[in-house]
């Protein structure tokens, strides 16, 4: 849950619209000298559509919108997951993977498909994460996570979300959705880079 209100903290405003997003976000980013709030509570939140070309100008353009919706300091990011055997596909179209309509089983489950018949040793993948911080007076920076495993060839694991059950983790040798949350936090791309944003909202 986001942080309790308090009148004398400053505000940092989670740029998503995703209510299991959110969560992680909040529960990845820890304690921080802000009051975090989600633009989903804020009344007439909403995020541009993803056009941009790289996940930094999608995190770049949720964090300005935030910041223009709230006159706050804000968090964008942008996220996906690269497959090599898919000449690195689906990457900036991994949420709309297959097209709309798909819930996450339907993603994942084409994507197997499509890499049917692949040798494990070409199943390599990576998740991505970049996140931008905007502030009213567009001080910004971009900070990036990344998470490298493979593609496994059947789905595993009951936690996490999106492609959690079909990303293997080699390190680890379970799928993301095979790990508890404190394991997960410490591996994966979203983890790695909410680090990097604590360590430049407290430095």
């Amino acid at each position: 849950m986001p942080s309790a209100p308090s009148p004398s903290s400053a505000v940092l405003v989670l740029a998503t619209l995703n209510p299991a997003k959110g969560r992680e976000l909040v529960a990845l980013l820890g304690a921080v000298p802000f009051e975090v709030r989600l633009l989903a509570e804020v009344p007439g939140g909403r995020l541009p559509e993803e056009k941009g070309l790289t996940y930094a100008e999608n995190a770049l353009e949720k964090a300005r919108a935030a910041v223009a919706l709230t006159g706050e300091l804000a968090l964008g990011d942008d996220s996906g997951l690269e497959v090599d055997a898919l000449e690195g596909a689906p990457g900036l179209h991994t949420a709309r993977f297959g097209g709309p309509g798909l819930d996450d089983r339907a993603r994942w489950g084409l994507l197997l498909e499509r890499l049917r018949g692949v040798e494990p040793a070409r199943r390599t993948a990576r998740f991505r994460c970049v996140i931008a911080v905007a502030g009213p007076a567009r001080a910004e920076k971009v900070v990036e996570g990344v998470a490298e495993g493979l593609i496994a060839e059947a789905p595993g694991g009951a936690g996490g979300f999106g492609y959690d059950p079909v990303f293997f983790y080699p390190p680890l040798g379970r799928t993301f959705a095979e790990l508890s949350e404190e394991e997960k936090a410490r591996v994966s791309h979203r983890g790695l880079a909410l680090a990097a944003v604590r360590r430049l909202l407290t430095g």
